[in-house]
């Protein structure tokens, strides 16, 4: 394939780029214009040299698929250039509101679109299991638990919000109301529907997702670590070869995980 990789300067994008190359696939980069890679006008990659554009503005770039890793507001502007040239896309950016996936669902009349939170296999098995959890115990007390390093910009991430997300639909419930992004003072009692959120910044941690379905008198938890980015790196790859096959539509990793 020929993939269009918008944020090849950070973190996933050099991992997605070094799978790629190695995969054997041409891979043009995309960056903000004044990082050092589109100033420099190109990187190396597995032995590879790749060029390196700046946005804005777009270039015009033929491609077979794109993959964008970047932030909510380059995602949303770079939107509507994928959809000109008729580039299906791989979404990976997270921080989105409703009123953007909606933008998202829009542009899928016109495109294929995969967007999802996270790629890897095991968190998208998480996500599975999680829903039958909350099934299976409707009277326990939710709390999510997720980890990152000290650069990630949004908390809590995409992942666990979709964790709360898949557990209130499961109930009935839409998250925005139920949510507990904090607690400090006197807070009162726990409320019997709410889904709480914690959060830790600092280090070199991947990602760690954990959810705890609390009853009195016992506890279940279930865990995702990630131990590199590799695993969301080759989910992204995987995405996009799935996606260059499809018509246009908005698309998620459980459709390509079609035992979940």
């Amino acid at each position: 394939m020929r993939i269009l990789l918008c944020g090849i300067g950070g973190r996933m994008g050099g991992r997605i780029a070094s799978f790629a190359v190695e995969e054997g696939h041409e891979v043009i980069g995309v960056e903000r214009g004044d990082h050092p890679l589109s100033i420099k006008g190109e990187t190396e990659i597995g032995g590879k040299k790749i060029k390196v554009y700046g946005f804005p503005p777009f270039p015009e770039i033929l491609a077979d698929v794109a993959i964008e890793f970047t932030t909510r507001s380059a995602s949303l502007a770079l939107l509507p250039h994928f959809v000109e040239r008729k580039i299906p896309l791989v979404v990976g950016t997270t921080g989105f509101s409703e009123e953007d996936m909606e933008v998202f669902r829009s542009a899928s009349q016109k495109i294929p679109i995969l967007l999802s939170p996270n790629m890897s296999r095991g968190v998208n098995t998480l996500f599975f299991l999680v829903e039958k959890i909350a099934n299976l115990l409707p009277s326990a007390e939710v709390e999510i638990f997720e980890a990152h390093h000290r650069y990630k910009k949004d908390a809590p991430s995409g992942t666990a919000l979709k964790l709360g997300e898949i557990i209130a639909k499961a109930r009935g419930k839409n998250l925005k109301d139920i949510a507990r992004f904090s607690r400090e003072g006197i807070t009162g009692e726990r409320k019997e529907d709410e889904i709480g959120f914690q959060v830790l910044r600092g280090g070199d941690i991947v990602g760690e997702h954990t959810v705890f379905f609390i009853l009195d008198g016992e506890r279940l938890e279930i865990t995702h670590r990630a131990l590199s980015r590799d695993c969301f790196a080759k989910g992204a790859i995987e995405a996009a070869k799935w996606i260059v096959k499809r018509k246009r539509g908005f698309y998620s990793m459980r459709d390509i995980f079609s035992c979940l």
